[in-house]
Order: structure tokens, then sequence, then C-alpha cells
């Protein structure tokens, strides 16, 4: 039986928020959550994630990990390949949906950058290679505020993805029509 749009969402938000609750990794577990909402196997894209958690290696200076993460999803689906690298064109339509979710991010944090996501969510920013600041951080719901972050962000990106699929599928199925 064919699941619905509704479920494959609820799939990816569960499935991110409760990997970055278990195992943290931003981009990593909103991978997890996109790919397994659409049964996608694909470990050098999310070992490819590891050095984006936090705004770039835990730094916070860069954007959300799981924009990060979202992006990547994205861009392994609609992305360029190696071979039209010399097509300047092929890059568009994953640039085109990156921004669809980087707006849609936007609009929902007020931001995209993680000192700053941070800061809203619990306060302020913390220093993850402070043990003391990480056990500040856990006391503070990061966690808890993160991981559910984390899984809106994989549905985002799994709707994203779902919706041009469906779009592509319609173009195809009129080209064939009109043949």
């Amino acid at each position: 039986m064919e699941k619905t749009m509704d479920e494959i969402l609820d799939k990816a938000f569960k499935g991110g928020k409760q990997h970055e609750l278990e195992s943290g990794n931003c981009p990593q577990c909103t991978i997890a959550g996109v790919f397994e909402a659409l049964d996608i196997q694909n470990d050098d894209v999310f070992r490819a994630a590891t050095g984006l958690a936090d705004g770039v290696g835990l730094t916070g200076d860069g954007h959300c990990g799981a924009l990060s993460g979202g992006t990547m999803a994205i861009s392994y689906l609609f992305g360029r390949k190696k071979e039209d690298f010399p097509k300047m064109l092929k890059q568009i339509k994953a640039n085109i949906l990156s921004k669809k979710l980087h707006d849609q991010f936007v609009e929902k944090y007020g931001t995209c950058r993680c000192t700053d996501i941070q800061t809203k969510l619990v306060g302020r920013f913390f220093n993850m290679y402070d043990p003391a600041e990480v056990e500040a951080a856990m006391k503070a719901g990061m966690m808890d505020k993160c991981s559910t972050l984390v899984g809106e962000v994989a549905r985002m990106t799994t709707k994203i993805i779902l919706e041009e699929r469906e779009r592509e599928a319609l173009k195809q199925k009129e080209g064939k029509s009109s043949a």
C-alpha cells in the first residue's frame, strides 16, 4: 500500500528528530530523516555531511546544519552530475529547490545562521568543544529544540522533493500524451 504524502512527511519529521536526539549531528540527522522517509540509501552523502554540524565544524559561524543537510539531500537528487559539469544550466534545478528550502527556513526561523538560531531557541550560543558548555546546552534544552528543528527541516526538504518529483512525473506524462 502506497503511503500518503502526510505519512511520508511525518516519517521524515520523526526520523530526523529521533536521530538528532539519539545521535546528534544536525545535517546527518536531517539527511537520515529525508532518506528514510523516501527509501533512499546513500552512505556517501550521509558521511559527507559530518563536518557541517552546528554551522560548520561546531563553530556556529555558518548556516544551520539541518539546512545544510536538507540542501545536500536536494542536491543529491536534483543536482548536476560530474558528466554534466561543463553545462552550467544543469545546476539550476537544485539551486532553485535549495533556495525554496532556504526561504521557507528563514521564514520560519528568522535567520539561517546557527548562532542566531541557538540564541533564539535556547537563549545563547554554546561552545560545543567545551564540556561545561555542552552540559549547559543540554540543561538549556538544546537537544529538544534542535531536534525539533531538524525534524521540521527534514519534513520541509521531503515535501520539496516530493512536490518536484510530482511535477516531473506530470511533465513526463504530458510529454508522452502529446507524442
